[in-house]
């Protein structure tokens, strides 16, 4: 490529990133990075009736915790900004002047109820709704009298009447539409705001962007934007339709007003901190979602981001939209936690995570218990489930039933118990090397199965079903609490018996 490489991500400040978005984002940064060239953060703000306050802080946490660095961004700086819309109004209006005063746009003064009748016409006529181009030939006394009326005053733009316009995709080769089924855009409104169609044009020339990587969702409004280059008399950045996430059943777009749900009918997250809340690592996120819609081939699903920037070509992406495989990204996590973090780098990610659940953790605990269950969770919240009984400062214990395991009575459920406090209390080293042999003797000594023998205990040492391993869990919360929590659970058997 003769020019540097120069694209831009561009999202609207409506609420927390969508994970499309940070698809959509990763797939332009890797682009870039390939390319050695630059990645920008622009916030398109115009619609100011959608803006949501702190939504900007939003964008920069997603990429600060998926670790994409931006070039340049309104926080970044850069020879091109400003990089917020709402800050770039004169060259708004700049621009769509000069159309207008070149004859390829015109103001129009159609108020909203004259284009709702407009619309029910068009329906009754079998047309499409859209605009009727009413003030397309408007005399320039006509102008002046519906101005002077008070109407809404916008620039639509003079789409061509007749012929086709020709779209050349990256990934779709060329695209070709009918210019009479388009329609006459607004691009300047009526409170002064710029729509999407003037602004990201007027941005992307002025800013030097080379390459437009965009959901297909756009790639209807591509040959209105093709016509505004022409218009302007300006060349078009080379210009790909990314495919969309769809709902993991295939059926609709994964949306934040349309929730997906995977096979089980659990909820599919689709904001970028309810991954993060969830979670899963960004690295193993990073990995995922670049590994949909584009594969990293040799029959490799995990990759360090590095290698995917010397392998991405967006040629190789494929154009049809991708249904969302949330299972993946659950064995995918689980596969970064056992295989890529050390034990001391796990420890230090399970913190806030347990912090944030309510625990007052204990350092030593943590570290200790981190090896016991690192190869059985898939996400970091999973060790609320498994190990948060280790952190609380109060303990309730289990029901006597839960005691009980499968072919049990009360009864001997209750003398596994007080037999395993007794050859406890005298084991020394209290370590999980040397408490496993002697309790198997045990439960083979006395008739247990050491399945048996082990449920009771854990129940009795955790209050639940499921836990880390015993005697890792033993060891972990020591001797003296072990101890306790046993002779507890025997006065509860023993209340249940009598």
């Amino acid at each position: 490529m003769t020019d540097k490489v120069r694209v831009r991500f561009a999202p609207s400040p409506t609420g927390p990133m969508h994970v499309g978005g940070l698809r959509t984002a990763i797939f332009n940064w890797l682009f870039a990075r390939h390319h050695g060239g630059t990645f920008i953060l622009r916030i398109e703000d115009t619609d100011q009736s959608r803006y949501v306050p702190g939504a900007v802080d939003l964008i920069y946490n997603a990429f600060d915790w998926i670790g994409m660095d931006i070039d340049e961004s309104p926080r970044h700086g850069g020879d091109f900004g400003p990089y917020v819309q709402s800050e770039r109004l004169p060259l708004y209006h700049e621009w769509a002047r000069w159309l207008v005063e070149h004859d390829k746009a015109y103001y129009d003064y159609t108020t909203s109820e004259e284009l709702e009748i407009i619309n029910d016409q068009r329906k009754r006529q079998g047309l499409p709704p859209g605009y009727d181009r009413r003030g397309r030939n408007l005399t320039e006394s006509e102008r002046i009298r519906l101005k002077a009326e008070g109407r809404p005053e916008v620039v639509r733009f003079k789409m061509p009447l007749y012929g086709e316009t020709v779209v050349t995709d990256l990934m779709r080769g060329e695209v070709r539409f009918n210019n009479t089924t388009l329609q006459d855009l607004v691009l300047l409104k009526s409170d002064g705001y710029p729509t999407y169609h003037l602004a990201n044009i007027v941005d992307d020339h002025f800013m030097n962007i080379t390459h437009i990587l965009r959901a297909n969702e756009w790639l209807a409004s591509a040959p209105i934007h093709a016509q505004l280059y022409e218009a302007f008399g300006w060349d078009m950045p080379e210009i790909a339709h990314l495919p969309v996430l769809l709902n993991p059943n295939g059926e609709g777009k994964l949306s934040k007003r349309s929730v997906g749900f995977d096979a089980s009918g659990k909820r599919v997250p689709v904001l970028v901190q309810e991954y993060q809340e969830l979670g899963y690592l960004p690295e193993a996120t990073m990995n995922f979602l670049t590994n949909i819609g584009w594969t990293f081939g040799d029959g490799i699903e995990m990759f360090e981001v590095e290698d995917a920037i010397k392998r991405f070509d967006i040629k190789a992406v494929n154009p049809s939209n991708s249904a969302y495989p949330i299972d993946k990204l659950n064995w995918l996590n689980g596969k970064y936690i056992r295989e890529k973090l050390d034990e001391a780098d796990l420890a230090k990610r399970l913190r806030p995570i347990l912090e944030a659940a309510g625990f007052v953790v204990d350092e030593q605990k943590l570290v200790g218990i981190v090896p016991a269950i690192k190869s059985r969770i898939e996400r970091l919240t999973d060790a609320i489930d498994m190990a948060g009984f280790i952190f609380r400062s109060d303990f309730t214990p289990a029901s006597a039933e839960a005691h009980i395991e499968k072919q049990m009575t009360a009864e001997n459920t209750l003398k596994a118990l007080e037999l395993s406090l007794a050859l406890l209390e005298e084991l020394d080293p209290f370590e999980p090397s040397q408490l496993e042999a002697p309790m198997r003797q045990l439960a083979k000594d006395r008739g247990f199965k050491a399945g048996q023998l082990f449920g009771t205990l854990r129940t009795s040492v955790s209050a639940q079903q499921v836990a880390p391993p015993l005697f890792d869990t033993m060891v972990v919360i020591g001797k003296d609490t072990t101890l306790a929590r046993i002779r507890l659970s025997i006065e509860i058997m023993k209340q249940f018996i009598n």
